[in-house]
């Protein structure tokens, strides 16, 4: 097993490369990076495209005994995900439930303040809308930001990542307009596995690309 990709930045320009074939060029265009690892690769996206970046905040809900396994997300807008037969099948009780979802919430509402101050969520209603992630393993965050994107009534929706487990893929594709991702390997295993280079990404990366492709009070590059 090799890497596919130096970092999420070589990932997010060969992404941008693809896309553009299909929505480049185009004035309907809002690119949504999902903070904070799939922020870097959007923001390439969006360069590409020539669109306006912009974040859509989703956090992922980990087994409380097991937090990077994931049985749901939330997402802004007051949406919640949740896998029922993870759920039931480890036993998770709505008490402990409950204790992992207002914790996420509040990360939430936290880096909604950092990443956008007082401005508000860039308007969705009539865009193609591109949702972007540096991978996609389980895609439960991707099928919470799916579901919060369509409540601002978008004109379609696409999902973009540079890889993804291929199951989470056709999975997902049926509930979007469309789905780029340049590779499916067979046997997945983890996102960074595919990336030589794959630190955390800061909140402060994270603002600072949002400031350089920051869109205005109509979700239109600035």
């Amino acid at each position: 097993m090799s890497a596919l990709f130096k970092d999420r930045k070589d990932a997010g320009r060969r992404l941008g490369a693809l896309l553009a074939k299909r929505y480049g060029g185009r004035q309907d265009v809002l690119v949504l990076g999902l903070p904070r690892g799939g922020v870097p690769v959007a923001y390439e996206v969006a360069r590409a495209l020539g669109a306006a970046l912009d974040v859509l905040i989703v956090r992922k809900l980990g087994l409380p005994q097991h937090k990077e396994y994931a049985m749901g997300a939330i997402a802004s807008g007051g949406v919640t995900v949740l896998d029922q037969d993870i759920v039931r099948g480890m036993g998770v009780s709505q008490e402990a439930l409950d204790a992992v979802v207002a914790a996420e919430q509040a990360e939430l509402l936290r880096r909604e303040a950092a990443y956008r101050g007082d401005a508000p969520a860039s308007p969705l209603g009539g865009r193609t809308v591109i949702l972007v992630d540096d991978g996609l393993a389980t895609g439960s965050t991707m099928r919470a930001a799916i579901a919060a994107a369509r409540h601002g009534e978008p004109l379609c929706i696409v999902v973009a990542a540079p890889v993804g487990a291929p199951e989470t893929c056709e999975a997902i594709r049926p509930q979007v307009d469309d789905l780029v991702c340049l590779a499916q390997p067979e046997l997945f295993r983890a996102v960074g596995l595919w990336y030589q280079d794959f630190p955390q990404t800061s909140d402060r990366e994270v603002q600072e690309l949002l400031a350089k492709r920051r869109p205005d009070s109509l979700g239109k590059l600035a």
